[in-house]
């Protein structure tokens, strides 16, 4: 029994031997394939360097530049065998692969280097308006705008958020790329501005004595809380029976008790009292208006360009009354001209005269608020047709109507937009041609249907007086008449 035990350790022990020198010999073996194979890649492989390193990054814009390689063969030089396959694409973010290649001996070698075009550069955020702005304690900030734009995205103004706190608004953007960018306006809450009071009709006022003054109005206007005009008070009187000068005053306080004081000095003489002519001022005035077609582009244009005119109205649809009023509530003087504008009717008889004049100024004092005592007589106080219906009227007119409290306008200049002006360029010579620094110019237009010749004028005639240095003015009470001589 103990023999074969012996036996078979025998045996085991030998197997072991034997396995053991197996694997040492096929170690050996690997070893020495490797060290072949190494001898082999050594010398008979062809090699690629790569100058610059294998994984580079760009920013975007950027022009790619190859870093350079070279390429070697037992020794050998051979970078002129070299080729090379991909491309970068400066113009789009992303990882692209170039791979270097070279073959000798049916050997083909490839290196690879990743190109990474990256963007690292932060959109830009441009606020519309002031980075500090100032607004009323209790509104609401209300956007003045931006934009936001970024170097490789274009136009990411619709992907700004906008954080409105109390104190600021935050706006931030973030880019394609992750990149993020913020910008900070800041808002004070604070109310240091007066109310604003402005008086229609002159601060200067004259009346003669007997004629009972009458407010031309007023309004107010606040920065925060708006028209206040109720909230005005007017203080002082005119005793319109004697002769001498009276202020009143017109006082307002918003809230936060900013406060605006004016005063109109009204002068009552036994005279009709003008003030002197003002040299180089033009009184742009518009008669037989209002029509549809030609009064709301005239106004807009006088609007745009900040200049206050005179319109002697005549009586026309009561649809057309918003623009009298309008006319009014954007500061420009109205006027009466006629009723009817009939010189039959109106130059019959002195009672026909008045009672014609007084109808169309009860219709602007219905839609104004306001007396107006402003008139232009329908031809002008020079006119021969009234001789054909009344002898001397006119020369009888034009002292009657002062002793009842009217002021009356002639002109100076003509336009000749009822005569001989067909386009607007004859008008706007006649008009321009007219002018002089030495005195009150009182330009003649008419405010009729479809009169576009002198709408298609008005615009260059203003920015003509303003570049040569003439100043617009609306007439008032207290503007110098510009009188003919009557010719009846």
């Amino acid at each position: 029994m103990s023999e074969n035990i012996e036996y078979v350790e025998k045996k085991v022990k030998k197997k072991l031997v034997l396995k053991k020198k197996t694997i040492s010999i096929i170690g050996i073996i690997l070893i020495s394939f490797l060290f072949l194979f190494s001898l082999f890649y050594i010398f008979f492989v062809p090699k690629i360097t790569l100058e610059g390193g294998t994984h580079i990054k760009i920013e975007y814009g950027e022009e790619f530049s190859e870093l350079g390689y070279k390429a070697n063969y037992l020794s050998q030089d051979i970078t002129d065998k070299v080729w090379i396959e991909g491309k970068v694409d400066n113009s789009k973010i992303g990882t692209y692969k170039i791979k270097y290649k070279v073959r000798k001996n049916k050997i083909t070698v490839t290196k690879e280097r990743i190109v990474e075009i990256i963007d690292t550069q932060k959109p830009e955020i441009k606020l519309v308006g002031n980075t500090e702005e100032n607004i009323c304690p209790l509104s609401e900030y209300e956007e003045k705008g931006y934009t936001a734009s970024d170097n490789y995205d274009g136009d990411l103004t619709s992907k700004v958020l906008v954080d409105i706190k109390d104190s600021e608004v935050i706006y931030t953007v973030t880019d394609s790329s992750g990149n993020s960018t913020s910008s900070t306006r800041k808002i004070n809450r604070i109310d240091e501005i007066a109310p604003v009071i402005t008086l229609k009709g002159s601060s200067n006022y004259y009346i003669t004595v007997g004629t009972k003054y009458e407010e031309p109005g007023y309004s107010a206007l606040d920065n925060c809380e708006g028209d206040v005009t109720n909230q005005v008070k007017v203080e002082g009187t005119v005793d319109y029976k004697t002769a001498g000068k009276y202020n009143i005053t017109y006082t307002v306080e918003d809230s936060k008790k900013n406060k605006t004081t004016v005063t109109r000095v009204v002068t009552v003489s036994n005279e009709v009292v003008t003030s002197s002519p003002i040299k180089g001022a033009i009184y742009l005035t518009f008669d037989d208006g209002p029509s549809a077609t030609i009064t709301p582009k005239l106004l807009d244009i006088l609007k745009e360009k900040n200049v206050k005119a005179t319109f002697f109205v005549i009586n026309h649809s009561s649809s057309l009354d918003y623009l009298i009023k309008r006319e009014y509530d954007e500061g420009h003087t109205v006027a009466l001209h006629s009723m009817t504008h009939n010189y039959s009717t109106v130059y019959s008889s002195m009672d026909a005269y008045f009672e014609d004049l007084e109808k169309i100024q009860a219709k602007v004092e219905e839609i104004t608020g306001q007396k107006s005592q402003i008139i232009r007589f329908p031809g002008g106080s020079s006119n021969t047709i009234s001789r054909n219906y009344c002898k001397g009227i006119m020369t009888n007119l034009t002292k009657e109507v002062l002793n009842r409290g009217y002021h009356y306008f002639d002109w100076n200049v003509s336009s000749g937009d009822a005569g001989d002006a067909k386009t607007s360029q004859e008008v706007y010579n006649n008009v321009i041609n007219g002018l002089s620094k030495n005195k009150a110019n009182v330009v003649l237009m008419h405010d009729f249907e479809s009169n576009y010749k002198t709408l298609n004028a008005i615009s260059d005639i203003i920015d003509y007086g303003k570049a040569n240095g003439y100043q617009f003015l609306a007439i008032d009470m207290s503007t110098a008449m510009v009188k003919h001589s009557p010719n009846n």
